[in-house]
């Protein structure tokens, strides 16, 4: 398994560790359900150095991500961030990522980790294709990044960087300082908190990470693994990579129709628009169990005796103390307030579709 710069911290602190998409990561730390209230109500620091970051650099760099993302960014300003998607030919997703405009002619995408070289070769063919005036640079390796989350995140994080916090919005970055490393800091996240996404060079991206825990002590600051981050990202109803969404499901078929801008010519739009004209035949919903049991990725989904879908993410919410779930459902059963059952094993439990998200913090 791959090992991220953050390794053998996570060795140190007895950290539980699994095989995800070939990396070595800690999914708990306590456990799931501290480190998931920690994040509510304090704050959490998270090693995300698996994910992926492409440099895309040069006069034409607009022009390339305008046809290889489904949303115009052409309004996006420097320092600002925004969420695409990136389509195969059949108009389904490779992935979901996120771009940051560092200039007028340089950009920075976040990729998700297992479709990471995907994306580079998808929009390297685009590039090649078209003949655009920029290149492209896959900086993953090199780059660090931490996730910093929670309530206190930014009193956290205030006290090692000049950088003026209460002026970063949020889905906008500046670049500055933390702990004296050279570091880009965006007010961002995963997990439905406030909070901030801390890049810097992996060689240094440890030290960051020490401060960060040594000076969070007084606010109640703890390591988390990717079992809070799971959950506390599907209270927020938002999609994982590889599981929600993947190469065959469309942006129309997932909370992302807005995503997509019809106006502009983009890689996948000529299959995206037959799955729009011919109509959508399934849909990603919200489920919350009304009855016993926890609706588990792959359970069939039903209405009385008909198989109608199958659920992509469940677990029990310890925020709203239920039990919640992403799952396909045919069209005709995607209404809020829709009653539905899950096939938990040899029974049938009663749910309700419900309209996400499952939880949003109150902003200040």
């Amino acid at each position: 398994m791959k090992k991220t710069p953050l390794y053998e911290k996570h060795v140190d602190l007895k950290a539980k560790i699994i095989d995800f998409g070939g990396w070595a990561m800690p999914v708990q730390y306590t456990s799931v359900i501290d480190e998931h209230n920690t994040t509510r109500a304090q704050a959490t620091l998270f090693d995300i150095c698996h994910m992926g970051e492409i440099e895309v650099k040069g006069p034409q760099a607009l022009n390339l991500l305008q046809v290889a993302l489904t949303r115009d960014i052409s309004g996006q300003k420097t320092g600002q961030v925004r969420l695409s998607t990136l389509l195969n030919d059949k108009g389904g997703i490779i992935d979901d990522l996120t771009v940051y405009k560092i200039a007028e002619d340089f950009y920075m995408l976040v990729t998700n980790a297992t479709p990471r070289e995907s994306d580079f070769q998808r929009i390297s063919s685009i590039l090649d294709n078209k003949k655009f005036d920029c290149k492209l640079l896959d900086i993953s390796d090199k780059t660090g990044k931490l996730d910093l989350q929670g309530p206190c995140a930014e009193a956290i994080l205030q006290s090692m960087t000049d950088a003026d916090l209460k002026s970063i919005r949020f889905y906008s970055f500046v670049e500055s300082k933390v702990a004296g490393i050279p570091a880009l800091i965006s007010r961002s996240g995963y997990t439905g908190e406030d909070g901030f996404e801390i890049y810097a060079a992996a060689g240094k991206i440890g030290v960051i990470w020490d401060k960060l825990m040594t000076s969070g002590t007084a606010n109640g600051l703890k390591p988390a693994g990717l079992g809070a981050r799971d959950t506390l990202r599907l209270e927020a109803g938002m999609m994982l990579n590889g599981q929600d969404i993947m190469e065959d499901i469309s942006p129309l078929e997932v909370p992302y129709s807005w995503l997509v801008d019809w106006k502009k010519d983009f890689a996948g739009k000529a299959a995206l628009m037959t799955i729009r004209d011919y109509g959508i035949q399934k849909k990603l919903v919200g489920l919350v169990m009304t009855g016993r049991g926890i609706a588990r990725h792959g359970y069939k989904v039903m209405s009385g005796s008909r198989e109608i879908g199958e659920v992509t993410s469940g677990t029990f919410s310890p925020t709203l103390n239920k039990a919640i779930g992403l799952a396909f459902v045919d069209i005709e059963f995607a209404a809020p307030d829709t009653e539905i059952s899950i096939a938990i094993r040899d029974t049938v439990s009663p749910a309700i579709v419900v309209k996400l998200p499952f939880y949003k913090r109150q902003r200040q």
